[in-house]
């Protein structure tokens, strides 16, 4: 009998938050995973790299790959395409690897919409709308126009938290860390996961 399935992790949560500093540390705890990089049409920041950070692309190609159906999920945010090409995330399942994903509350609902069975989600925010934009401001990768955008769009995805398995304040790095590494590592033994009939065979033989 398999005892651990592949599964797929969902992070989401406002910019500024944390998710990619946590996900550091959940990687120092968990193997047999595979990060779902994420395809763009935005620009690259200073030190992103194509096929590490993102997959940036037009969005002539991005529309041309929405028409072919070559997304699991896409969304368009702050102006620009984001999205999850599915032939590397059915090669990670097929394998039994946890697949996580770092996308957005629009991502998230199409993806728990196709793939409810095998999703986990944790949405991730700071302790208040105040420290984000501290955060944000401290970064120096955003213009004052696009801060602004993303806390607006902050306000509206808190008020989807009720939409996810868990809700994770991100205030102290150590503790938030120990709590995630926490549910990676039952993601992949979800009762769902499993078949009954073929696991109720395995154990009575």
């Amino acid at each position: 009998m398999e005892f651990q399935k592949g599964a797929i992790l969902i992070l989401s949560g406002p910019s500024g938050c944390g998710k990619s500093t946590l996900l550091k540390e959940v990687y120092k705890h968990i193997d047999d995973y595979y990060f779902s990089i994420s395809t763009t049409t935005r620009s690259p920041r200073v030190g992103e790299e194509h096929g590490v950070d993102y997959f940036f692309t037009s969005k002539e190609e991005f529309e041309k790959g929405i028409q072919e159906g070559e997304f699991l999920e896409y969304a368009k945010v702050h102006d620009n395409y984001y999205g999850t090409s599915l032939k590397p995330i059915n090669e990670a399942l097929n394998k039994s690897q946890l697949v996580i994903f770092d996308i957005d509350v629009q991502g998230h609902d199409i993806v728990r919409d196709k793939l409810n069975s095998i999703v986990t989600s944790v949405f991730i925010t700071t302790p208040s709308l105040k420290i984000l934009e501290d955060r944000l401001k401290s970064r120096n990768t955003d213009d004052i126009e696009v801060i602004e955008k993303r806390l607006k769009n902050a306000k509206i995805e808190i008020n989807s938290v009720d939409k996810y398995d868990y809700f994770l304040v991100n205030d102290d790095l150590d503790e938030a860390s120990k709590k995630l590494v926490s549910i990676a590592n039952i993601t992949r033994i979800k009762a769902s996961l499993f078949d009954k009939e073929l696991c109720v065979k395995d154990w009575l033989n």
